[in-house]
């Protein structure tokens, strides 16, 4: 195998915060040379959930780990209920939403295929990048 072995865990890498939850990119072309795809975990806050937004050229997988939340996949379209072991395909250019819609996290895993577009988040507005060993502290609505 010519591929150069590269491995991490969660606690190694930094952790983008924003305000509907967190990401840990695990592998991405930036991190490991010659990688296609990125994947990392994501996990949505309780009764949060991120704006419908399209990937322009990639593809995406959800894998949910754990918890319930709704999703949309396509402009316009209703939401359908996920839950843990279910998984969701997203086409390129396919407007799509994730939301959890109870009161414990919304642990998921996503993969986008060609990897590295991911940077674009830490340039949102509500993008927050911890050290690696940061614990992010979730907000409490008063």
């Amino acid at each position: 195998m010519s591929a150069e072995y590269t491995g991490r865990r969660p606690d190694e890498v930094p952790t983008r915060v924003f305000d509907w939850g967190t990401i840990k990119w695990l592998v991405t072309p930036h991190l490991d040379k010659g990688a296609g795809l990125t994947t990392g975990e994501v996990i949505v806050y309780p009764g949060q959930g991120h704006a419908p937004h399209v990937h322009p050229n990639e593809e995406e997988v959800i894998y949910v780990i754990s918890g319930e939340g709704t999703q949309t996949v396509g402009d316009g379209a209703e939401p359908f209920a996920i839950k843990a072991g279910d998984a969701v395909y997203i086409p390129a250019n396919t407007v799509h939403s994730t939301y959890n819609t109870t009161w414990s996290p919304l642990r998921l895993v996503v993969v986008y295929t060609p990897g590295g577009a991911e940077t674009g988040l830490d340039g949102l507005p509500d993008a927050r990048i911890l050290e690696p060993g940061v614990q992010p502290s979730w907000k409490q609505d008063v």
